[in-house]
This record gives C-alpha cells, structure tokens and sequence, in this order.
C-alpha cells in the first residue's frame, strides 16, 4: 500500500459536532489550494448505504452484537478500498466522519465486546490503513443526546452504553497521543476550528 496523501478523521459520540468540524477543516483546506475528500461512515458507498440502512434504522430491532461489529466491518472495508485509499493514493487529503475508533468505542466498549477481537477484524477490514490524525469532540452523552428529537438505533442506546463510547474514545486517545488531539466539544465553533486547522498545519508542513 503506498497512499501519498493525508488521512484525518473525526470521532466522539453522538452530537459533538463532527459533521460541522470536518466540513469547516475541508473549507478550510479547499482555501488553501488542497484537494480534499470530505466522506463519512457507515454509508459512502453503496453497498455501506444499505448496510447503514440495517444497522441504524429503530426497526431492525436488537441484533447480535457481534452481526453489528461485523456490518460495520463490511461498510469500512468498502470504504477504504473504493473511497478512501483512491484518494490517498492520488495524493489528496481525505477527511472522514467516523471510522475505525468508532468500531472500537461503540461495538467494543459500548457493546462491551473483546476490544482486541473487534480491532483485528476492523483492521483487516481497512487494510491496517490508520490515519495521520483523529480528532476526537468530547461530549458528554446527556448533552450530545438532548440534541436530537428522534434517534436511530444506535442512538437509542442506553445512557450507560454511551458513557462507556466516550470513555472508549478516550481511552484510545490517551494510548496515542502523537495521533489524536482531545478538544472540547462545548468550546465555541470557531475556537474548535482553529486549534484542528493549527494541528493540520503541523502536518501539512511535514507531508
């Protein structure tokens, strides 16, 4: 695998504002001159549509924790070899919405899965391919929940479920912290923006 590009994603839990956060660092980096992919997961293919479909939607009901590990699994699989390493390989920067952090925070520690046996599969799944950096927008569950009127599946979870994703997130943050940057998912919009666009520029000027 040889990709030439940079690789950013964006993790925490529900309503800590990752889809915000990465389409202003790809606004951000399209000024710059970048070319830039702004993706996301599960669901930017079409195969991952549908596997979307099966684990989000409330009417799928309970399925077996490891048959969701594994749909997420498929869904990265068919991102990173359709969307995500195309890109790279063509030297772009690639900004993903979730990946596989969220395998780990939500099917491992949430579903209180063997997080070892999650992360083998997730990484074989991706081809080992890791990112340059994770973002990951702390929150806590009660706040980033309150800011939905309906949820989906996962969301529906129970509140001990989603406190234990956010200490999931943490827990892989502080095992590499060369590789991820913690921030405050409360701190003002624009305060967020600045302090990922400062890290980016480290590694812009690295690349």
């Amino acid at each position: 695998m040889s990709e030439t590009g940079l690789f950013v994603c964006f993790e925490g839990g529900e309503g800590a504002g990752k889809s915000t956060q990465s389409r202003l660092l790809h606004d951000w980096l399209v000024a710059r001159g970048e070319t830039v992919l702004l993706t996301f997961e599960p669901g930017d293919t079409p195969v991952g549509k549908e596997l979307r479909r099966i684990v989000l939607d409330p009417a799928t009901g309970d399925l077996s924790d490891r048959t969701e590990a594994l749909l997420y699994a498929a869904d990265k699989a068919e991102h990173v070899d359709h969307v995500v390493l195309p890109a790279l390989e063509r030297g772009e920067v690639v900004i993903t919405d979730r990946y596989v952090d969220s395998t780990l925070a939500y099917q491992g520690a949430g579903r209180t899965l063997d997080v070892a046996e999650v992360e083998a599969v997730a990484r074989w799944a991706t081809h080992d391919l890791r990112p340059h950096l994770t973002v990951v927008l702390d929150l806590a569950p009660e706040a980033g929940l309150g800011r939905f009127d309906e949820r989906d599946r996962i969301e529906g979870q129970s509140l001990e479920f989603h406190e234990r994703v956010r200490q999931g997130f943490l827990d892989l943050a502080a095992a590499d912290p060369d590789h991820y940057v913690v921030l405050d998912a409360r701190a003002p919009i624009e305060e967020i923006a600045a302090a990922i666009q400062k890290r980016i520029s480290l590694l812009l000027g690295t690349r």
